[in-house]
């Protein structure tokens, strides 16, 4: 009785305490932690320690002791208690979901910390089944359906296209979710099914789905819808020219797209299957036009392009080689065909020339080749012709003169001629020297020192003729002697000159007075005076004098 009181009153003297509860999730089949008093400390007088659950005790520990289990059900193999005084539950299941409580006697108090404990699972993985083969633009279409198994608590899913989520009740767009649980482990699996209406733009669209971070691959699909226009399109690298090959390509915007069209060509239909193109071979000019390309099964449904075949004909005439006499004349004639603007230039042996070159009167410069380029775009013609002038050898200048030292002359033979001419002197000499042969001229230089007087002939030939002409030569004493005898001549030839002045005056004078003469006795028969004539005749006899005076001094000089 006396134990039983003293129990009693120790009983009475505690004071309950109960904190309020705390929540841990703890993850399906692994070991979970549920703290003591949220992990505070141990007091110092602590005396025991209790976990405990609706149906029982699990498990007590003394201080300074080992814990113990105390539990007989489906917890004593799977319970233990931790250094903080922790309750650790192993492998947890859904069935783990419930209130545990932690009970604390320190000193003369009791103490209660109730936890309630949540059991989560991820779901083992997230895909998409059920996909339909394709979507058709405008026709809702069930796109597939999105599972996420074995999950705790049921997932939420979520659509995505093209990494934006879909809203249910948005254009075009039916979301449905049901959750299925295991009747055995109590695990859910959550299934959402799309109804999606597909445009134009969702060519090429990926669709994942998703849930708690976890996402499924994405699958795209084939957005099917009829064709609304039809595009034709040439295959050239650049301007078309006769003889080029043309392709023609007609694309449908219809996916998928037709395999057969009908191409309209000058006037002719051709069907063309199990393709898009066709090629139209080493085109003319006259395949210029419209062409078209439509599909098999609507013929309103068209494209149509105007192509021009490009073309440049051209003739020049002469051609070839060409050979003419100097002088003559060379009509040159140039006839083009084009179906655009063109160019023409003209070189001639290599040379840009400003014009077209023009032969009238043909000479040996004209020699040469003559090339014509006639441009359009990129089209390019050429043609050309070697024009030959020949001619006789005529020599246009034969000189001496006196070589710069004084001790030999220097002879010059200058020519033209076509072939080039040959030159031949009928005297030997020294330093032959000969200048290029340039448009059809030559010159040809001798020198010589003479010892007799010399009569040199030039001679000019080529296969054509010759040309001769002869020059004096003195020797160098004899021509210093004649230019001294120049010298004298020259001084008589102004001697000669001074008389005939003087002479010419004499006439004019004497004729002069003759006619006053004749006015005196015309004047007479009138009845004039005569004082006046007779002075003034006195004046010009006195000025015929000075005159005379002159010119006589003149010829002294």
């Amino acid at each position: 009785m006396h134990f039983s009181s003293c129990l009693y009153a120790l009983l009475v003297a505690l004071v309950y305490q109960v904190s309020g509860m705390d929540t841990v999730i703890g993850l399906y089949g692994e070991t979970v932690e549920v703290p003591c008093n949220n992990g505070a400390p141990k007091p110092k007088d602590l005396f025991i320690t209790k976990w405990k659950y609706d149906n029982g005790d699990l498990l007590t520990q003394l201080k300074d002791q080992d814990a113990s289990v105390i539990a007989t059900d489906k917890y004593k193999d799977r319970v233990s208690m931790a250094e903080n005084s922790s309750l650790l539950i192993a492998a947890a299941t859904l069935k783990d979901e419930k209130t545990f409580t932690c009970m604390v006697v320190a000193g003369a108090d009791i103490s209660e910390y109730p936890v309630k404990l949540l059991i989560h699972k991820a779901p083992t993985g997230v895909e998409i089944t059920a996909l339909a083969t394709e979507l058709e633009i405008g026709k809702p279409t069930q796109l597939g359906q999105c599972s996420t198994p074995d999950a705790h608590p049921a997932a939420n899913i979520t659509w995505f296209k093209n990494k934006k989520p879909l809203v249910a009740g948005e254009k075009g767009i039916i979301i449905s979710s049901k959750v299925k649980v295991d009747e055995v482990t109590g695990l859910t699996t959550t299934s959402s099914t799309l109804q999606y209406t597909a445009e134009k733009g969702d060519t090429g669209a990926l669709f994942t789905c998703g849930a708690l971070n976890a996402l499924s691959s994405p699958v795209s699909f084939t957005v099917t819808y009829p064709t609304e226009r039809v595009s034709l399109h040439v295959i050239s690298k650049g301007p078309l020219m006769e003889g080029d090959n043309v392709t023609l390509k007609c694309k449908a915007d219809g996916n998928p797209p037709p395999t057969s069209f009908n191409f309209h060509v000058q006037g002719e239909v051709v069907k063309v299957e199990n393709s898009d193109s066709y090629t139209v071979t080493d085109v003319t000019r006259d395949s210029t036009g419209e062409y078209k390309c439509s599909i098999i099964d609507n013929a309103k449904m068209e494209d149509s392009k105007n192509i021009t075949i490009n073309y440049l004909d051209m003739s020049l005439s002469p051609s070839g080689k060409v050979l003419k006499s100097v002088g003559e004349s060379l009509a040159l004639t140039l006839q083009t065909d084009a179906s655009g603007e063109l160019k023409v230039s003209w070189t001639k042996d290599n040379g840009k020339l400003d014009k077209r070159p023009k032969f009238d009167k043909l000479t040996y410069s004209d020699s040469g080749k003559y090339e014509v380029v006639v441009t359009m775009g990129a089209l390019i013609k050429k043609a050309s012709f070697e024009l030959v002038v020949e001619g006789i050898p005529v020599i246009r200048r034969l000189a001496k003169q006196r070589g710069e030292d004084g001790q030999h002359k220097v002879l010059t033979c200058e020519a033209e001629g076509s072939p080039k001419p040959t030159v031949a002197w009928s005297v030997n000499g020294t330093s032959a020297d000969e200048s290029p042969y340039v448009n059809g001229k030559i010159s040809h230089k001798l020198t010589i020192v003479p010892t007799v007087n010399l009569t040199v002939v030039c001679t000019v030939s080529n296969e054509l003729g010759q040309d001769t002409r002869a020059i004096n030569v003195l020797t160098l004493f004899e021509e210093v002697r004649m230019d001294k005898q120049d010298d004298g001549d020259m001084t008589k030839l102004v001697v000669g000159v001074i008389v005939g002045l003087l002479l010419a005056t004499v006439v004019v004078g004497l004729a002069y007075w003759l006619y006053m003469k004749k006015s005196k006795q015309g004047s007479w028969k009138t009845g004039e005076k005569e004082d006046g004539s007779t002075e003034e005749s006195k004046k010009l006899e006195e000025k015929i004098e000075e005159k005379l005076e002159e010119n006589s001094q003149k010829v002294e000089v």
